[in-house]
C-alpha cells in the first residue's frame, strides 16, 4: 500500500541525520515495547506481514509523528485487538475487563535466547523452475494496491536486470492477509540511478531491490 512508511524519494522529509553512537534504545519503556511486541508475537496468532501492514495502516498523522517503537506498539494494539486478545476497553484502560482469546504458546523469559537466535526462517521450496534468469533485462509492474506489498513505490514501472536468483520464500502480499504462504522465486534486480531518480540523477548511483516473481515481467 501506499503509505507513510513508503517515502523513498519523497521530498520535503528533510535529511536523513544518523545518531552518533547511537544507543539501543532511548528509554526503559523502547525495551518493554520490544519485549511486548516479541511476547505477543509468540502468541502465534499473526504473521510477521500481517504485523508489518498494521502498522502501515496506522493514520499518516499518526505514523509521522510517531517514534519507532511507537509505531510497534500502535501496530501491537490492532493486533491484539483483531484477534480477540484484548479489546479497545482494554487497551484503554490497561487491565482485563473479560476473557479472550488464548495465545497458542507463551514465551517465557527462558525461551528468548533460543526463540532469538532461531529467527524466523521463510525460504520454502516451490515446484516451478526460476522464470528470470541472472542477466536478464526485466520491468517492474506498475500497480497501488491498498494492502500490504513489498514492491517500493519507486521503483513501480522500471526496468532492471536481475542480479541473483535468491530462492524461493513466503510471498508477503499474501501471507499478510490470511492467504496463505503461497511461495515465490525471489530476485536481487539492479537499476541504474536515472531509471529510478530520471534526469540529473547521479549516473555512478545504482539502486537494487529484492522482488518477488509477481512483481516482475520481462522488458
Amino acid at each position: 500500500m501506499n503509505g507513510p512508511h513508503d517515502l523513498g524519494g519523497q521530498m520535503g522529509f528533510g535529511p536523513v541525520a544518523p545518531e552518533k553512537d547511537e544507543p539501543y534504545f532511548h528509554g526503559e519503556w523502547e525495551k518493554r515495547a520490544l519485549g511486548i511486541t516479541l511476547s505477543c508475537g509468540a502468541f502465534g496468532a499473526w504473521t510477521i506481514d500481517e504485523s508489518r501492514h498494521a502498522r502501515e495502516k496506522i493514520p499518516p498523522a499518526d505514523y509521522l509523528s510517531a517514534s519507532y517503537y511507537e509505531i510497534w506498539i500502535r501496530g501491537v494494539e490492532t493486533l491484539l485487538e483483531r484477534h480477540g486478545f484484548a479489546t479497545r476497553e482494554e487497551l484503554l484502560f490497561g487491565h482485563k475487563l473479560q476473557e479472550g482469546t488464548a495465545p497458542k504458546r507463551v514465551l517465557k523469559a527462558e525461551m528468548v535466547p533460543a526463540v532469538l537466535a532461531k529467527g524466523g526462517p521463510c525460504d520454502r521450496p516451490v515446484d516451478d523452475e526460476p522464470r528470470f534468469a541472472v542477466g536478464e533485462r526485466v520491468k517492474t509492474k506498475n500497480f497501488n494496491p491498498a494492502t500490504h506489498t513489498r514492491l517500493p513505490r519507486y521503483a513501480r514501472a522500471k526496468a532492471g536486470v536481475v542480479e541473483a536468483v535468491q530462492g524461493s520464500f513466503v510471498f508477503p502480499d499474501d501471507n499478510a492477509h490470511g492467504k496463505g504462504e503461497n511461495p515465490q522465486w525471489l530476485y536481487t534486480v539492479v537499476f541504474d540511478g536515472g531509471e529510478i531518480w530520471g534526469e540529473g540523477a547521479d549516473p555512478s548511483l545504482t539502486v537494487s531491490i529484492d522482488a518477488w516473481e509477481s512483481y516482475l515481467e520481462r522488458a
